[in-house]
């Protein structure tokens, strides 16, 4: 058995592919913010490939950790030299073990602000990327503003306040990169939001002239803020993972990754002082990622919040068993076809109908383990930006919407906190009180879940959408999740 690190990677087992660079040679040139397990298993993963290839050296990556679980990612890098290894499972069962070396060093920032701010102040920091979650840039979802009300925010405006969140942290660097006259550095979005790099832009853009007005038409003049489309389905680590790594490739990694075989980036070419040549490692740069990320949004995204809800009530507990359901496979599939599809955007180079093939086998694939659980999380974050921009425009194109106000129907009735075995379910949401309140008065009031604004706006006062939401609630609280879906899979 190795345990991983910086000495041992020549000690490592020979099915176990390891950096072939120099890792003494590289040097910064990116920080990130959210070092989870899709940023492991994406960006990073897409710099050591360019590293393998002798390129990319002097875009290394420095981790950084705002939240206090991030106190246990640092404690696992700093001892494995930040080092990882990254387990593909493939659809057939088997696995690839591949150690991960991009990432170089992983700083605290409640330990230590300022050696955060410092590292992006840097002259060779030249990208700050981002995976803070679709939560993360507190921006309304009724409003499409900035919200400086949140408690993270309004506590790094706090006059002389010592940053302390990704905001904060950030802004404070370009004001010292400015002062210095070194210009600014490049913003670039990761998060699973429709146009993330305008969105980044005003998030950022509004902090920054909050806190001081000057500072915030400069941010905006000088900071780019490039769009992006990410994926890979990555399940959170398990202990069996960490066996698993050891029993099969005699890897004693603390925190490994896991993710399916597929990966795909689409990034938009907007940066102020250059970038990696990602085009190299199989990313698509363009000019223009939107038909990329409606694709992936609307068709992977909500396809996963389409078997998330309607699962778990019927009683599965893996993406891979829902989607084995042949009527919930057919109801996915409707989903795209006839309220997904119409919604894109011609996507260069792609054939959507492989694509949704491909979905149904990344789903299904057993070995992956994607639970359920992950994928009903932090709700009301991702169906106000994936699914509602999808009713609203199939309703304004008298389009077809009984699907998707199925969806949002499975999540009230999920969000009521007890499912139909009568066993209860832990709704993990940042804004769980609201959500279990409204879905408390799902029987006595129906509308009543779809009658929050900051989620869904006034669609409670579309008779075409209330009439679908309301058969669909009704038919899951009558008949449960199996029925439901089979009325709308044979009445289709």
């Amino acid at each position: 058995m190795t345990k991983l690190s910086e000495e041992s990677l020549s000690h490592l087992p020979p099915g176990v592919a390891r950096p072939g660079y120099d890792r003494s040679q590289l040097s910064t040139g990116i920080v990130h913010f959210g070092v989870g397990g899709f940023h492991r298993a994406h960006q990073a993963m897409y710099l050591d490939t360019l590293m393998n290839q002798g390129l990319a050296l002097d875009w290394a990556i420095c981790g950084v950790g705002v939240l206090p679980q991030d106190a246990a990612m640092k404690t696992v890098l700093d001892s494995q030299d930040c080092l990882y290894t990254l387990m593909l499972k493939y659809p057939d069962g088997t696995r690839e073990a591949r150690v991960i070396g991009s990432i170089v060093e992983y700083l605290y920032a409640p330990e230590d602000p300022e050696a955060v701010i410092e590292k992006m102040a840097l002259p060779g920091t030249r990208i700050v990327s981002l995976t803070i979650t679709e939560g993360g840039y507190s921006i309304s979802d009724t409003t499409g503003e900035f919200d400086a009300g949140t408690p993270q925010v309004a506590a790094d405006l706090a006059p002389g306040a010592v940053p302390s969140g990704v905001f904060g942290l950030v802004t404070e660097a370009l004001r010292r990169r400015r002062d210095r006259g070194l210009g600014a550095f490049t913003v670039m979005s990761c998060d699973n939001i429709p146009g993330n790099g305008e969105v980044a832009r005003k998030a950022f853009g509004e902090f920054a002239r909050l806190l001081d007005p000057e500072l915030g038409e400069w941010v905006l003049a000088n900071v780019a803020f490039p769009s992006s489309m990410v994926d890979r389905i990555t399940p959170v680590t398990t202990d069996e993972d960490r066996t698993l790594l050891a029993q099969e490739f005699g890897v004693e990694d603390a925190w490994p990754v896991v993710s399916e075989d597929f990966a795909q980036w689409a990034l938009e070419d907007t940066f102020v002082q250059g970038r990696p040549p990602w085009e190299d490692a199989g990313v698509s740069v363009t000019a223009d990622v939107e038909p990329f990320e409606r694709m992936k949004l609307r068709l992977l995204n909500c396809g996963h919040q389409g078997i998330a809800y309607l699962g778990y009530l019927a009683g599965y507990r893996y993406a891979h068993e829902a989607v084995a359901d042949p009527k919930l496979a057919r109801f996915l599939l409707d989903y795209m076809d006839k309220e997904a599809t119409p919604t894109l955007l011609p996507v260069p180079g792609v054939d959507l109908d492989a694509y949704k093939r491909r979905l149904l086998e990344r789903f299904g694939n057993e070995y992956v383990r994607d639970t359920l659980a992950r994928l009903c999380a932090e709700s009301s974050d991702r169906i106000p930006k994936w699914l509602v921009p999808v009713v609203r425009e199939n309703l304004a194109r008298d389009g077809e919407v009984s699907r998707s106000a199925a969806i949002i129907a499975a999540w009230a009735r999920y969000a009521e906190g007890v499912d139909e075995a009568g066993e209860p379910i832990n709704v993990l949401d940042r804004h769980r009180e609201d959500v279990m309140k409204a879905a408390a008065r799902n029987r006595e009031d129906p509308l009543a879940f779809v009658s929050q604004p900051q989620f869904f706006g006034e669609l409670a006062a579309d008779p075409r959408f209330t009439g679908a939401y309301l058969a669909a609630l009704d038919a899951l609280h009558r008949h449960g999740a199996k029925a439901a879906v089979a009325g709308l899979v044979d009445g289709a």
